[in-house]
């Protein structure tokens, strides 16, 4: 599995709230990128220790021998140890009250992949077939969409568009939804923060990924369609390609 990886604070905002991890362990690896909410300092340390907690977690859990199960369940476990580690600083220091952030996660084992996912960052799947995402935006947008009140095109631009209805840390407890894929040689995976989904659409995203051939010059030019256009929040992603293993 190769591994790119690009994050920026955009035009807007004096600082980042984004967060994001890629490693390798043993036969998996594993991608992690966080969105914080609370305020500048607090949604800062939130997306921060979150990647933090999920990564040494899954670094000191995950074993060749493991099923996919036994794999789902220590993603889980990953993502509640950082919901109590978030939820209990936020109760605890004033600075860090109402503290959250969004996570989307990765999990690969050679052909196989399991996805983790809280709030509205996503995972797209994307190759020369197209894109597609996998995760499920928890967000009131992603509900009136689902409902059929607002189009695709006036989700990307609606005034509530950053409302997430679930997040790491702003509950004792937090419901982390899993997705599996198969992976095929040329296939990548994209995590991203929305701040690259409200400025660059499905269609831009398949076309850098797959006909750019530096993939680094693919993630650079994702961020400058973003920045030229105005790059109001965070941007940051990680790619991922499946490579054929060899004999």
């Amino acid at each position: 599995m190769r591994i790119w990886e690009k994050t920026d604070q955009g035009v807007i905002r004096k600082e980042s709230q984004d967060a994001c991890a890629a490693n390798t362990f043993g036969v998996y690896t594993v991608a992690v990128v966080c969105d914080g909410m609370g305020g500048a300092k607090a949604g800062a340390v939130a997306s921060s220790e979150a990647t933090g907690i999920f990564m040494d977690a899954l670094r000191h859990t995950l074993e060749e021998s493991m099923t996919e199960e036994q794999i789902r369940q220590a993603g889980l476990d990953a993502a509640a140890q950082a919901n109590a580690a978030l939820y209990e600083r936020s109760r605890a220091e004033d600075t860090c009250r109402g503290m959250g952030t969004t996570l989307v996660a990765a999990v690969c084992r050679k052909d196989r992949a399991l996805l983790f996912n809280v709030g509205d960052s996503r995972c797209y799947l994307i190759n020369a077939a197209g894109i597609r995402a996998l995760t499920r935006d928890h967000s009131l947008v992603q509900d009136m969409l689902e409902n059929g009140d607002i189009t695709q095109e006036e989700a990307r631009t609606h005034p509530n568009r950053n409302l997430i209805t679930r997040a790491v840390g702003t509950e004792r407890t937090v419901l982390c939804d899993t997705f599996d894929v198969t992976l095929l040689p040329g296939d990548h995976l994209l995590l991203c923060s929305d701040g690259l989904v409200n400025t660059v659409s499905d269609q831009e995203i398949l076309y850098e990924v797959i006909h750019e051939e530096q993939k680094e010059t693919c993630l650079d030019r994702m961020l400058e369609i973003s920045i030229d256009r105005g790059a109001p929040d965070n941007v940051t992603m990680i790619l991922l390609e499946y490579e054929e293993e060899a004999e």
